[in-house]
Order: structure tokens, then sequence, then C-alpha cells
């Protein structure tokens, strides 16, 4: 870990004050790595509590040409958020809901705000912010925007970019401007805010976000059924959307995930299961009950060993408990090394993609593949564990079949983690040399000297 010359720490602590920079190693620890267990420390943390305070900040990077690494909670699985040297920018402390309009059906809010605390702030006065990525309970709205995170619902509602309808930002060179609109119209010149959701703190650095809210949906319906086999869950979730029924929540997860879970199920699990969905609908109360007994329906008719409705908003919390629980459940079975990667492919390839990850498993013997996620928008979160260290060749074959799988299947290398570190050696494998040619393009026209987050994505 290198210094910052001592003058240019004076000057960032008079830009911030005192009391918002650390150097002090327990502090840098802290904010030396993310949810993908990459590590990395920062020269110094940053936590700025108003927009003035990131843009003087920036200006004084720009000026000395060090790096600048913002961050929220880090909850990424990707490293986007780790430091590599530099300024860990840390946003945590502007977390103020600023505005929640029900006259527009907008929120204004810093970047610092607690998802999961942002969504109950705004359903206490009967509106909804949907996307609801796992980690709501800590996870804030700014890393959200910057990953375009998604989460369960998204089948229904969509990703956080489409909540998204313009925002502060402070460039590299710490001017401050505004992206797109606070009006549920405009088509001005390109649509900047857009480029700038899922840019993974690349292009700026973002200091208030103005979010669409849409009308609180008047009841929920939750249904777990579990099937004898990964493919006849998959066949039951193209059944639903045959059906014509849109589920505000279609998640799957396969033997090996129900495996982790089971002892904590609130209902006993089949020994036959080798799959289990968790299905939710929601609107007025009699469309919620008639779309409840279609679904039912396609799990009957798709071999479902085992159904249950939950009877009460303590067992649905319960059922996505465990749910979000999966990912540390996974952790307690002591692999060496597990990387998890969220795959996307079409609906109509999940029974595919799932056959060919079961091949992949049997192919090589030292890998155990657990896969469960988003079936409802074929976005799947596959856990390669394996008991080789994270050098071991064999990991990064076996992550490269994986990907191959998704585009050999005209899917995506990421739907909702980003790309950061972990996946950057594959973004050309996707895209394309000219695609990237072009956005690193772009990069260099909103970042000059490429202080923001560097190395990432590219």
């Amino acid at each position: 870990m290198n210094t910052l010359k001592p003058s240019f720490l004076d000057a960032l602590k008079q830009a911030v004050g005192p009391e918002n920079l650390f150097t002090e190693p327990a502090s840098i620890s802290c904010y030396s790595y993310d949810a993908s267990g990459i590590t990395s420390y920062p020269a110094c943390v940053l936590m700025p509590v108003n927009t003035e305070q990131v843009s003087r900040s920036l200006k004084l990077a720009h000026e000395e040409g060090v790096p600048v690494f913002s961050r929220g909670a880090g909850s990424g699985r990707t490293g986007a958020s780790v430091p590599q040297n530099g300024i860990a920018l840390v946003l945590t402390r502007m977390n103020r809901i600023l505005d929640i309009s029900h006259e527009d059906l907008l929120a204004e809010v810093e970047p610092g705000v607690v998802t999961g605390e942002f969504q109950r702030q705004v359903e206490r006065q009967g509106l909804f912010y949907p996307p609801d990525p796992a980690s709501l309970a800590f996870c804030t709205l700014g890393g959200n925007v910057a990953t375009c995170a998604g989460g369960p619902r998204a089948v229904k509602y969509g990703v956080t970019r489409d909540y998204v309808m313009g925002m502060e930002v402070v460039l590299a060179d710490g001017e401050v401007m505004e992206v797109g609109v606070r009006t549920a119209k405009g088509v001005v010149g390109y649509d900047l805010a857009r480029l700038l959701v899922g840019s993974e703190g690349t292009l700026a650095v973002f200091s208030r976000l103005f979010l669409r809210l849409i009308p609180k949906p008047q009841a929920i319906g939750t249904l777990l059924a579990f099937f004898p086999s990964a493919v006849c869950a998959m066949n039951a979730i193209a059944s639903i959307f045959a059906s014509g029924i849109l589920p505000r929540t279609a998640e799957f997860l396969d033997a090996m995930c129900l495996k982790c879970i089971a002892q904590e199920m609130p209902h006993a699990v089949p020994e036959e299961a080798h799959a289990m969905l968790l299905l939710e609908v929601d609107g007025t109360p009699a469309a919620v009950s008639y779309e409840l007994e279609a679904v039912l329906n396609c799990c009957r008719s798709n071999a479902a060993l085992l159904y249950r409705i939950a009877e009460d908003s303590q067992d649905v919390e319960r059922l996505w408990a465990l749910r979000r629980g999966i990912s540390p459940a996974i952790r307690r079975l002591n692999y060496r090394s597990r990387i998890s990667e969220d795959i996307c492919v079409p609906r109509h390839s999940l029974p595919e993609a799932i056959t060919r990850l079961n091949a992949l498993q049997n192919r090589y013997g030292g890998v155990q593949i657990l896969t469960f996620g988003h079936a409802g928008d074929g976005n799947l979160h596959v856990n390669c564990l394996f008991q080789e260290g994270p050098e071991s060749p064999l990991i990064s074959k076996v992550m490269a079949e994986v990907f191959e799988i998704a585009l050999n299947l005209g899917g995506t290398l990421s739907g909702e983690h980003g790309i950061g570190l972990t996946k950057r050696p594959f973004v050309k494998r996707e895209l394309g040399d000219r695609a990237v040619t072009l956005m690193k393009a772009i990069k260099g026209v909103w970042d000059e000297k490429g202080i923001l987050n560097p190395g990432k994505v590219f």
C-alpha cells in the first residue's frame, strides 16, 4: 500500500473535515474488500456527508491524479468497489431520504440510503419501490444504481435501471451536474442517466438520486412448490408464463441448495424433492386469488410433489429469509474456494442451461455446482465449490465453461452483479472488440485521467 503526500492529505482533511478522513490501519481494513472476497487496501478512507465535500475531494484527486474508488456497503460480488490504493470514497454517511412525492411518484434520496429502509419508508406511505436485491437489509441505493441491481421481483417489475429517472453526479474533476429528468417523460439528447446506471463507479460519483415509485399492490399471494427434478420446475415456470400469468417472483432452488436449508424450512421437504420454486403474485385481492389458482394448476401439471400457500405475513417472511439466506448457508459447506456467478439466459433455455451445468459438474470431479436464483427472468446464480485453492487452474477452466454455457444459449455473463474485477477477462468474449473500444472511449470522455475506479470492467 502506497502512502499519499502529507500535503495532499491535509488538503483532503480540509475538504471533508478531519472527522471524515481516516488513515489508520483498522479503518482502512474495513473498506478493503467486498462480498467477492477480493482484498486490496486504500491509502485513505473519505466519508463525505454532502455533495460539496464529494466535489472538493474529487477536484483534489483529479489535480493530483490519485485514483478514487466510490463505494457503499460493499455487498457487491465482483470486486467492483474494492480499492486498489488511492482513496476509498465511502458514501454511507450521505443517507438522507430527501423527499417522497405522491403526486409525482418520485423519491429524492442520497446514495447511502439503505435499500430495505427506503422500501419500508415508501410502503408506509402506500407506495412501492420494487428492486429487491438479497442484501437489501444493508446494501445502499447508490450501490444498487452503480451495479443495476435486480432481485426476485425483477421478473415482473424490472431492475434498478427502470426506476432511475435522473441523478445528481460529481464528475472526475469535481464538477457537479444533473442528468436525466424528474418528469414522467423526457427525450432531450442522449440518455446519460441510463448510461450511468450500471457503470460501477467508472464514470461519475452519484450524490443524489431521483427514483420512480409506483402504487403499492393491494395484495400478495406466496406459493412454495417442490418438484422431482429441476427440469420439472423449469417447465412449471414456462407453463405459468404460457398461461398469461406474470408472477411477481419465480425463484428456483436446486437439490443441493435445498439440502443446505432443509433443516430451517418451516415445511417438511419431501425426500424425493430435487428442486423448489418460491412463487408470488400480486395485485387486487381478486386477481391474486385467480392467479394463485392458475399458478397452482401449472405446478400440478408439471409433477409438483407438494405445494403450500403461505398463510400469513410471518410465514412469508420466514420463506424469504431462507431464500435470502441461501448464500450464507452455502458457505457453511466449508469448501476451500467458492465462485458465485449470475449468468442470465432466455427463459426458454433454462432447462438446457441446468442440463449443461450438471454435465459440467459430472465432467470435472473436483467441483460441486449449486444453482439457485431468479428463474422467472432467466437469471441463475451458479455457485461452483472447489476443494482446491483460488489459484487452481481447475477453477478458471470451470468458470470459463460456465460463461460459455450462458453465451452459447444466447445469454449474458451477468444479469445483475456486474463485471468489476472477477468477470473482466470475459467481457470481450460477449461484447466483441469494437464494442469494448467504444466503451473505453466513453470512459475517456467522462474521466480523462482515468482516476474513477480504474482497473474495473475493462
